[in-house]
């Protein structure tokens, strides 16, 4: 979506949020309201308009652009771009160490890269709109917050089958460490209570990634969180289930759709 209509839609939607009505728009900056609702629908604002519209609001042109700006990024790859990247493990290292907010210099000191090879890798990655190569080889990262790898797609399909055992293979007690397994029985509002908050640990931990990008590289260290919640029995306590329990539950299930 082109970025000015990404802001007129952020626009309209800020509006919504404080009650402003197209009516009440046009009353306050007195033009008709079938011309402020032929604005929005054609996404067509000159920026006198939207300077008269800003003040009228009370909305800030710092805060509606940041918004917009954010929508604009990336939230998850399509199949085939991640496909791409994990065919090619150089490819993925590198968009990878972009991800980590690694320069050039880095990827180059740290891999067994040259620096063409790992420039002609930011340009794919650039043509591919995960990031924005800029002068003199800096990176921009065109990657949203909240961005995820697609679920069950390739690359969490190569995590699974490459990464996850290597991952578990640890006590877990240094003190950078952590792991507990915790096995319990909740109602289905308890776990989407639990869900919502695990998945705001996420965008938190996203964060504090983002804000760390600015200190020094010797100042930080690799950090991977698994984080994750289903409902789940292993597979040694479903083979001691009653067959006649499991026709039970599963005609329950058909009749409540749950």
């Amino acid at each position: 979506m082109p970025k000015a209509t990404t802001l007129i839609e952020v626009l309209r939607r800020e509006l919504k949020a404080k009650r402003i009505t197209y009516q009440e728009l046009a009353k306050r900056i007195g033009i008709s309201e079938s011309s402020v609702k032929r604005m929005f629908s054609t996404k067509s604002l000159t920026l006198q308009r939207l300077d008269q519209i800003l003040d009228a609001s009370e909305i800030s042109l710092h805060d509606l652009t940041l918004r917009s700006y954010e929508e604009s990024l990336i939230e998850e790859l399509t199949y085939e771009q991640e496909e791409e990247l994990i065919s090619d493990p150089k490819k993925f290292i590198v968009a990878v160490s972009a991800m980590n907010f690694l320069s050039l210099e880095q990827i180059v000191d740290i891999y067994a890269l040259s620096e063409p090879e790992v420039i002609a890798y930011l340009v794919r990655l650039d043509h591919l709109g995960i990031l924005e190569l800029m002068p003199n080889n800096r990176i921009k990262l065109l990657l949203s917050r909240t961005f995820r790898w697609r679920p069950n797609g390739p690359i969490q399909r190569f995590h699974q089958r490459e990464s996850f055992a290597d991952y578990l293979n640890s006590t877990f007690g240094d003190k950078h460490e952590f792991m507990q397994f915790v096995n319990v029985m909740l109602s289905k509002q308890s776990s989407a209570a639990f869900l919502t908050r695990l998945k705001q640990l996420i965008r938190d931990i996203s964060d504090q990634h983002q804000l760390d990008a600015v200190l020094p590289f010797e100042e930080k260290h690799r950090m991977s969180f698994m984080v994750a919640g289903r409902p789940w029995i292993p597979n040694y306590f479903q083979a001691m289930i009653r067959p006649e329990y499991i026709a039970k539950h599963a005609e329950k299930k058909r009749r409540t759709g749950r």
